[in-house]
């Protein structure tokens, strides 16, 4: 008889009570097969009788909150042949003006549009009619009013700066006129030139820029003698271009002398017109000749920058009889403080040589601040500043 461990470890005198071990009905690789059945049969259960359309697929659920009935939608953008339009004024008049950008140049155009109406008018409208100006010393053009010599008057007389007592004291002294270009395009850089200089500097203005008319305004203010850079031709054109309505030494003088018209006509009170780069241009008689002889019928006077050697301006000039000037010295070519002064020194001695010498610089806040200092002590030292038409009368009448 077989003897298992609980009947060696029973306690004598005690009948051992065999345990009853659970058995599953089948075991084995059976076992596992039952299991596996069970849990299909659950699953098709499952499938068949729970309402899900979506097939178990993944979910997510949103909170929509329904507009208010005062809510706004805002309306997709509108793009008309790829322009952008920027409101540019306040409504003035029952008008206001925009100004349309192509999306694909980047060219500007301002447009006036009525504020009642969507009719839209000359993309091109003349500027408005500035201060003090003789209405007689302009004459109406397609694109606006220039100027026009009439009864003997001449704007490089009605707008000349000075008095005829300076005018007088220059016959005397050595002089010296400076001309500050390039203004017109920065507010705050003309601004500097206009209230920080002496009177007797005179003033290029460019026609571009959002209001030259304003800045020409304020300048005629404080006394300054106004020119207008008309943008012409230079060597590297297109590569270097001096802008829109640019003269061109290839053009028809009919095309350059509408482009002129266009210039002029961005703001007026201005004594002459001069050269704004243009290294081809003033170097090309057949194209400079038309120029220079309409600004001399229209009583204005030119001045040449003196950047090109090869410029026939005084010729052309002469050959008028108008009032012209060529600088002598560009004083900021190098823009340093020793540069600047060593130019102005070299203007000083040309004027005490020749009696008048004539200064060409940018609007640079370096040159600006030095020309302010230098023109205070110019006295001191027995010469005149004056503004460019005294310098043109003196060198005529020397």
């Amino acid at each position: 008889m077989a003897v298992s461990t609980d009947d060696l470890s029973t306690p004598l005198g005690q009948k051992l009570t065999r345990k009853r071990r659970f058995r599953l009905p089948f075991s084995g690789p059976q076992a596992l097969v039952g299991i596996l059945g069970l849990f299909l049969l659950g699953f098709l259960g499952f499938a068949v009788f729970n309402d899900n359309p979506l097939g178990g697929e993944p979910v997510a659920r949103v909170a929509l909150k329904p507009p208010a009935a005062d809510d706004k939608v805002a309306a997709p953008p509108v793009e008309i042949k790829r322009a952008a339009e920027l409101p540019k004024a306040p409504e003035v008049g029952g008008q206001k003006t925009i100004t349309i950008i192509d999306g694909s140049s980047g060219a500007r155009r301002d447009v006036v549009v009525s504020a009642d109406t969507s009719e839209a008018l000359d993309a091109n409208a003349p500027p408005p009619m500035m201060a003090n100006i003789n209405p007689k010393l302009l004459e109406k053009t397609r694109h606006g009013m220039v100027p026009i010599a009439a009864d003997g008057l001449k704007s490089v007389n009605a707008y000349a700066a000075g008095s005829d007592l300076d005018r007088a004291r220059a016959m005397k002294m050595p002089s010296i006129a400076i001309v500050i270009g390039g203004l017109g395009v920065g507010a705050a850089r003309t601004t500097d030139a206009i209230m920080k200089l002496p009177a007797a500097v005179t003033l290029g203005f460019t026609p571009y820029g959002s209001d030259p008319g304003k800045l020409v305004e304020r300048a005629r203010m404080q006394r300054h003698e106004v020119l207008l850079q008309i943008p012409m031709e230079p060597f590297d054109y297109p590569d270097n271009d001096p802008g829109p309505q640019t003269l061109l030494a290839t053009a028809t003088a009919e095309q350059n002398l509408d482009r002129m018209q266009w210039h002029m006509s961005r703001f007026q009170g201005y004594v002459g017109v001069a050269n704004f780069m243009g290294g081809r241009f003033v170097a090309t008689e057949g194209a400079m000749q038309p120029v220079v002889r309409d600004a001399g019928k229209r009583g204005l006077a030119f001045f040449d920058d003196g950047a090109s050697p090869r410029s026939v301006a005084v010729a052309a000039a002469e050959g008028q009889g108008m009032p012209f000037a060529r600088a002598d010295v560009n004083i900021d070519v190098v823009p340093t403080l020793a540069d600047i002064d060593k130019a102005l020194s070299q203007l000083e001695g040309l004027a005490r040589e020749r009696g008048v010498a004539v200064g060409m610089a940018s609007a640079l806040p370096i040159s600006i601040d030095r020309i302010g200092a230098w023109a205070k002590l110019l006295e001191g030292r027995g010469l005149l500043l004056v503004p460019l038409t005294t310098a043109m009368l003196k060198s005529k009448s020397g």
